[in-house]
């Protein structure tokens, strides 16, 4: 499975530019098979991290040099759990690869 983790929302106090808030999305597939016979496999996970930055901290990061990584790392310090998270996309991917349940009418 790959997994691509991506900020796409920040919210911040226009005061001094502090990051109150990221919105996340971790987005994971899977290929099985090759070549025409290939199908892939997704699911999605999004969340929020909230932050209470402090200006004059040593380690603060104004609005403008913060990089998605950056963002990133936040989260993951701040309550995001990046195992977890990964651990229940492979199992929603694995569910689709693998049904053990089925919907529908038998007419």
């Amino acid at each position: 499975m790959t997994t691509v983790w991506q900020i796409s929302q920040m919210e911040r106090t226009l005061a001094d530019g502090g990051v109150v808030v990221c919105h996340w999305r971790a987005n994971a597939s899977e290929t099985v098979g090759t070549g025409d016979d290939a199908v892939t496999y997704s699911a999605t996970s999004y969340g929020t991290a909230g932050f209470t930055p402090d200006p004059s901290a040593s380690d603060y990061v104004p609005y403008d040099s913060i990089t998605e990584e950056v963002a990133l790392d936040w989260c993951f310090a701040n309550g995001v759990d990046k195992d977890a998270t990964e651990t229940s996309l492979q199992a929603n991917i694995d569910a689709q690869i693998n049904p053990v349940t089925a919907s529908g009418v038998p007419w």
